[in-house]
């Protein structure tokens, strides 16, 4: 008489990933709660669910436990957030069409990519080693330099949200005022300036690439038919 085979025994570990990302969703529903009353709170709460992005993505992968919900999850989190938070860097700073225009990009770039990947039949947006461009096969290449440039573009957003006094301020004259006072902010918005310049451009590329992408899809489906 055949053994009935014992049902398997979840560890908790396999639940790490998915978990990180509900703390992160909450984290940041918090964070934004109190943004207006309480801005250091806020950025450190908002640079934590930050963080706890790569670790979600970490455990994923030690764990064999990497799903399209888990990684949907993050990126929608990542894209909700960092909205948020131009949003209010917008109504912060004047022009605020630059952070709104960020906004878009930010977006747009991410949803062709998406979209362009479920064309093209890959598992991950990631993967972007048929790509001919050198900065985008870096980005997504090499994950120190991603994680800086990643980093980067928070740190600076949120750097910005703690410089400000007041609402409808002149980005530039803050920007300059804070790198006189203190040469030391000076020097770390200028390394924060050049990480988020490439995560900008590499934005820009992603959405060019993308769109390309569904575009020649469009023909060969006209060619096929």
């Amino acid at each position: 008489m055949a053994k009935k085979s014992r049902p398997r025994k979840l560890s908790v570990y396999l639940y790490i990933p998915n978990i990180i990302g509900y703390i992160r969703v909450l984290l940041n529903c918090f964070a934004f709660y109190i943004c207006s009353s309480n801005k250091q709170l806020f950025s450190v709460l908002y640079f934590i669910s930050f963080v706890c992005d790569a670790l979600d993505g970490w455990f994923a992968r030690k764990f064999n436990q990497v799903s399209t919900f888990g990684a949907v999850l993050d990126m929608v989190t990542d894209r909700i957030s960092t909205a948020c938070l131009l949003v209010i860097l917008s109504q912060v700073y004047r022009p605020g069409l630059v952070f709104l225009s960020l906004l878009a990009l930010d977006i747009g770039s991410h949803w062709f990519q998406m979209y362009s990947t479920f064309l093209a039949g890959k598992a991950s947006h990631k993967d972007v080693k048929d790509s001919t461009n050198w900065l985008f096969k870096a980005y997504y290449g090499n994950r120190i330099f991603m994680c800086y440039c990643c980093v980067a573009c928070e740190l600076l957003y949120i750097t910005l949200f703690l410089l400000a006094k007041d609402h409808n301020e002149n980005l530039t004259e803050v920007v300059a005022e804070a790198s006189k006072q203190n040469s030391a902010l000076a020097v770390l918005l200028a390394l924060l300036l050049v990480g988020w310049a490439i995560k900008q451009a590499v934005n820009f590329i992603q959405m060019k690439t993308a769109a390309d992408l569904c575009v020649d899809y469009d023909i060969n489906k006209k060619q096929k038919a």
